[in-house]
């Protein structure tokens, strides 16, 4: 080889060797901005605190008086002559009602109503037709309440009193002589509220049961078992499907006008 080619032959592999050792190394950097990897990332902005909403607590509902172990006295329990007496409860309903008052005019007897206050306003032309007829009007509370006995004795007169107001917008000069407490479910309170609104507390002896809907055969057997001379029946012209008690009463009008009469309570 000749001298010269060989001087550049080894200078190449010097520096041949020298860019592989740098590759190992990265340069040391001079002066001036710091890289991106390097840089803190910056805080996050505090969050902004939710301002409390107020809490909302409802009041206390008022304790419900206990119902008595026994019912107070004051109740009228017999219609008051040897007659039995017929009611119906929880309308006046458009299906039901007019079929009782074709069956109680065609037996030429009168029976005692007694009305939820929200069924009159609803319906003042059947409430009119009941007035109109004879038959007795009775306070049957504003809703049902079951409990309204149970209450203060405020609610209580509040309850009737509107129950007398809507039953009185239909028939203005009404005398609505009765109050029933839905469920039979007395108090003492309730028997002195109704009196002092001009009303006596209505109860009954026969309970046939035909608010659960048993057959008008099963209606009808009960009845019949059970009246005695001055017996109040307790039936039912509203508050659900009353076809059974329609079909009942054909048969049960004409057998309790013949065997004791038929009167409202006295």
């Amino acid at each position: 080889m000749r001298p010269r080619a060989a001087l550049v032959l080894a200078l190449s592999m010097v520096l041949l060797a020298a860019g592989c050792g740098s590759a190992d190394k990265p340069p040391a950097q001079a002066g001036g901005p710091p890289t991106a990897s390097a840089t803190p990332a910056p805080p996050e902005p505090p969050k902004p605190t939710p301002t409390p909403r107020p809490t909302r607590t409802a009041p206390p509902k008022p304790k419900l008086r206990p119902l008595p172990k026994t019912l107070p006295a004051g109740l009228q329990r017999r219609s008051g002559t040897r007659a039995v007496a017929l009611t119906f409860d929880d309308g006046p309903d458009p299906r039901w009602t007019p079929q009782i008052l074709d069956q109680l005019r065609a037996a030429h007897v009168t029976a005692t109503f007694c009305l939820i206050g929200t069924q009159a306003r609803r319906y003042p032309e059947l409430v009119a037709r009941i007035a109109r007829e004879g038959h007795q009007l009775c306070n049957h509370s504003w809703r049902h309440d079951l409990n309204l006995g149970r209450r203060t004795v405020a609610q209580i007169r509040a309850d009737l009193a509107r129950t007398n107001q809507a039953i009185r917008a239909a028939v203005p000069d009404a005398e609505i002589k009765w109050f029933r407490q839905p469920g039979g479910r007395w108090t003492a309170e309730e028997v002195t509220v109704a009196r002092q609104l001009g009303m006596h507390a209505l109860h009954w002896t026969v309970d046939p049961q035909d608010w659960d809907h048993p057959p008008a055969k099963t209606i009808t057997k009960r009845v019949e078992a059970a009246a005695r001379p001055g017996s109040i029946v307790l039936m039912h012209d509203g508050g659900g499907d009353r076809r059974q008690t329609m079909v009942a009463c054909r048969h049960l009008i004409p057998d309790l006008k013949r065997r004791y009469g038929i009167s409202p309570p006295r």
